[in-house]
C-alpha cells in the first residue's frame, strides 16, 4: 500500500510540472480542495467531456442535452431534500482537532479486513502455485473464515447505522472497531454531528430584499425542472434522456486524495424519463451501457467492478456504483441509480405546476420515472491519468516516464520536431504543422535532442511524433515514431493525415459502442 502511496505522490507531482493540474491559488499558499486545470489538464479534460457527450447525444437519438443555470429558485433545493437531508456525518478527534467522516473512518475499516482476506489468499496462491483452488480455499481456511465473519457483522451494523440515521451507532461502531485518529493516533471522539454540504449566498442589491440562494450541489435539478420545456419543445416521447455537463458545488469537510473529493467540480450527468414499471429493465441497460463506455477507453477490464448501495437514498430503488482501482483502491467514479419518480413528484407537489408527461399511446397522464447516470469529470480525469502513468525501464539502463493515454483523450495527438535547425528542416516541419493543425492538437518541438523531445512528448502522453529530416526533402517520407511501443517507420508526409485520424479520432472510440 506505502508502495502505490510513493506512486500517487509522483502522479500528483507529474500533474504540475507538465501542466495538468495546478493547487489554486498557489500563490496565495493555495485553497484547499479546489484545483486549477493547466494547458494540458484542460485538453485532456475537454476530451474526456466531448467522449461522454458524443456517447450519449450522437449514439442515442431518444437523448439531447441542456445547460442549466448554476443558480436556481431556492425552494428547488428544499423540494429535493437538500436542504433538510444533504448531511454528511462528522465526527472529531479532540487530540488532533481533526474532522472526518464516520461512515468513511468504518469503509476504510472494512477495507482493511478485506485487504487481510486478499493478503491470506496471495500467500496461499504463492504456496500452492498452480494447483491452488482459489474458491475452496476462500471456503475453508480459518483465517479467511474468520476475517469474513468478522466483515459481515460489521458490515451488517454499518448498513443498518446508515439506513436508520443512527449516529450514536456510528459513533459507537468507532469505538469497538477501536479505530483510531490517523493523526494523532487517540480514540478520543466526539460525538457524531450532520453537517449540510451546500454553499449559500444572498442574491439581490439590498440586505432587506436578498433572497438565500445555494450553489448547486448537483446538476440532476436543473434537468428535472426543465425536463417538460425540452419534452414539449423537442416533441419527445418516452423513453428520452436529457444529458448535461456542469460545476456543481459541495462544502466537503473531508476533501483529500489530490482532486478525487473537490469543493468545486464538475459532473457529466444523464437522466432518462422512463415509463412507470420500466426503470429496472432501464437500470439494468444503463448499467451495462455505461461500463462498456469505460472499458472502451481500454484502461484495463479488470480495474472495474459494480458496487451496489447498501444504503439506499429515499428517493431510489435501486443503484450502483461503478468503482475503479486507484492507487489508494477502489473508488467510484461512476453512479447508476433508479430514482423513481420522486424528484418530479416534489417539484409539481412544492411547485404547484403541473408536470405530468402525456402518453399518447397510452392517452393518460403521469409522473415519468428516472434512471440517472452521474459521473465525476475530475474522478474520470483521475482514473485515467493514474492508469496511464508509468515509470519505464528501457534497454541500456536508461528511463522514461510516459503517459498512456488513450489517444482520442490525449492533450496533444501529434509532435513535429526538425531533427536539426538549419538546412531548410525548420520550414519544412512547420508546413507539416499547418496541414495537420486544423484536425489535430500539433506540437512544433525544436528545443534540446531529439531524445530529450522525444521524452518530453512521452511525459504528457502524445501518441505520435513526426521527425523531419534530410531525406524529407528528398523523397518527402517523415520518421513516425509510435509513443508506447516507441516503433519508429518511415512514412509519407502525404499519408500522415489518414494514419493519425485512423488511432486519435474520437470516431474510433464510439465505434466501440455503436
Amino acid at each position: 500500500m506505502a508502495q502505490q502511496e510513493d506512486v500517487f505522490k509522483k502522479i500528483v507531482s507529474h500533474a504540475k510540472e507538465y501542466g495538468f493540474v495546478f493547487q489554486s491559488s498557489e500563490i496565495y499558499d493555495g485553497l484547499a480542495a479546489v484545483y486549477d486545470y493547466g494547458q494540458n489538464g484542460v485538453e485532456l479534460k475537454n476530451n474526456i467531456k466531448r467522449y461522454w457527450w458524443d456517447a450519449m447525444t450522437l449514439l442515442h437519438e431518444n437523448i439531447v442535452g441542456i445547460d442549466s443555470a448554476i443558480f436556481m429558485h431556492p425552494t428547488i433545493w428544499k423540494a429535493s431534500g437538500h436542504v433538510d437531508a444533504f448531511n454528511d456525518p462528522l465526527i472529531d478527534n479532540r487530540d488532533s482537532k481533526k474532522r472526518y467522516r464516520a461512515d468513511v473512518l468504518i469503509e476504510e475499516e472494512l477495507a482493511k479486513i478485506d485487504d487481510k482476506i486478499e493478503k491470506e489468499v496471495a500467500k496461499a496462491r504463492k504456496r500452492f502455485g498452480e494447483s491452488f483452488d482459489e474458491a475452496l480455499f476462500r471456503q475453508t481456511n480459518p483465517r479467511v473464515a474468520e476475517q469474513v465473519e468478522k466483515r459481515q457483522k460489521l458490515h451488517e451494523r454499518f448498513a443498518n447505522a446508515m439506513n436508520d440515521n443512527n449516529l450514536e451507532e456510528l459513533r459507537q461502531i468507532i469505538i469497538d472497531c477501536e479505530i483510531a485518529c490517523p493523526v494523532s493516533g487517540t480514540r478520543n471522539w466526539t460525538e457524531v454531528r450532520q453537517f449540510n454540504l451546500m454553499f449559500r449566498t444572498e442574491m439581490g442589491s439590498t440586505a432587506d430584499g436578498a433572497m438565500t440562494v445555494y450553489l448547486r450541489p448537483e446538476t440532476a435539478q436543473g434537468i428535472f425542472v426543465n425536463y417538460l420545456n425540452v419534452q414539449k419543445t423537442g416533441r419527445m416521447r418516452l423513453p428520452f434522456g436529457i444529458a448535461q455537463i456542469g460545476k456543481a458545488f459541495r462544502n466537503e469537510i473531508v476533501a483529500r486524495q489530490f482532486i478525487f473529493r473537490m469543493r468545486e467540480f464538475e459532473q457529466m450527468e444523464m437522466q432518462f424519463f422512463v415509463r412507470p414499471g420500466q426503470e429496472l429493465q432501464w437500470f439494468e441497460f444503463w448499467k451495462q451501457w455505461r461500463l462498456k463506455w469505460h472499458k472502451a477507453l481500454g484502461l484495463g477490464d479488470s480495474k472495474y467492478r459494480y458496487h451496489d448501495h447498501d444504503k439506499l437514498a429515499h428517493y431510489a430503488n435501486a443503484a450502483t456504483d461503478i468503482e475503479f482501482e486507484m492507487p489508494f483502491g477502489f473508488k467510484e467514479v461512476e453512479g447508476i441509480h433508479s430514482r423513481t419518480n420522486f424528484d418530479l413528484s416534489q417539484h409539481e407537489k412544492f411547485s404547484g405546476k403541473n408536470i405530468k408527461y402525456f402518453d399518447p399511446e397510452l392517452n393518460e397522464s403521469y409522473t415519468p420515472y428516472v434512471i440517472e447516470t452521474s459521473i465525476g469529470v475530475d474522478r474520470m480525469f483521475l482514473s485515467v491519468l493514474c492508469s496511464s502513468y508509468e515509470e519505464q525501464k528501457l534497454e541500456g539502463g536508461d528511463t522514461r516516464v510516459v503517459l498512456h493515454l488513450p489517444a482520442a483523450l490525449a492533450p496533444v495527438k501529434c509532435a513535429v520536431m526538425p531533427l536539426v535547425k538549419k538546412d531548410g528542416l525548420p520550414e519544412k516541419a512547420r508546413e507539416i504543422v499547418d496541414d495537420l493543425k486544423f484536425d489535430f492538437a500539433t506540437r512544433y518541438d525544436e528545443k534540446d535532442s531529439i531524445g530529450k523531445r522525444y521524452r518530453r512528448q512521452d511525459a504528457v502522453g502524445t501518441p505520435f511524433c513526426i521527425t523531419v529530416d534530410h531525406q524529407t526533402l528528398e523523397d518527402g517520407t517523415v520518421t513516425l515514431r509510435e509513443r508506447d511501443s516507441m516503433e519508429q517507420t518511415r512514412v509519407n508526409v502525404a499519408d500522415l493525415h489518414k494514419l493519425i485520424h485512423d488511432r486519435v479520432s474520437l470516431t474510433s472510440l464510439l465505434r466501440k459502442l455503436a
